[in-house]
């Protein structure tokens, strides 16, 4: 159905912005960056999975307006010829609307699929997504969630994060959320052939982990 591509294959950093440039170059359907969470209060525990807040979504959908080079990454041909012409100025704006409204819908969804899978596998810290100002979940052509896996500063927690059958137990939840989704919504590949021709099939699509 989808193949995994890690934005990583060992402990060294990669920027916010790399990450979704990865992404883009696999040509991902979705983005899931995977995290350990913390807080002062040690008692706090739980799984949780957070999407891009509208706020958010709104300031950068206006940095988009504002470089012509980004419309034209994000849009393909559609962007160039929103650049170039003499077009309604309020074109281009409808265009990444709709974009950056798909992918919080899909994002939210799948966030809903991933939190009842990690249900039953441990305790969750919030049962419905939550929505946030990061950088990480910015890409308006990407959906993309981010799952905060329990917290590193509950000792129990620490110690379940650090087996690796619990951390396997979290990647199989994660998985099967998003199989459940794209199950449901299967990844249709771009129109092949030429202007006119809307020919598409189900092809394998690209899910890109960051952690």
């Amino acid at each position: 159905m989808f193949k995994g591509v890690l934005t990583r294959d060992g402990d060294y950093f990669i920027s916010v912005m790399g990450r979704s440039d990865v992404a883009r170059k696999q040509n991902a359907n979705f983005l899931v960056s995977i995290h350990a969470d913390a807080a002062p209060n040690r008692d706090a525990t739980g799984a949780s999975v957070w999407v891009l807040s509208n706020r958010r979504a709104n300031s950068e959908m206006a940095n988009w307006l504002e470089q012509h080079e980004k419309q034209s990454e994000l849009l393909g041909g559609a962007g160039d010829v929103l650049a170039n012409s003499q077009s309604d100025p309020y074109l281009s704006q409808a265009v990444l609307d709709l974009q950056f409204g798909h992918s919080q819908r899909v994002g939210y969804d799948v966030a809903t699929n991933v939190l009842s899978q990690l249900d039953g596998v441990g305790s969750l810290h919030k049962r419905r997504p939550e929505h946030a100002s990061l950088g990480v979940l910015r890409s308006p052509d990407i959906p993309s969630i981010l799952v905060e896996t329990g917290f590193i500063s509950n000792h129990g927690e620490e110690r379940l994060l650090a087996s690796d059958r619990y951390q396997q137990q979290i990647a199989d939840a994660i998985y099967r959320g998003l199989r459940k989704y794209f199950a449901a919504h299967p990844i249709q590949s771009a129109p092949q052939g030429g202007p006119g021709q809307t020919a598409s099939t189900n092809q394998p699509g690209a899910i890109t982990a960051a952690n």
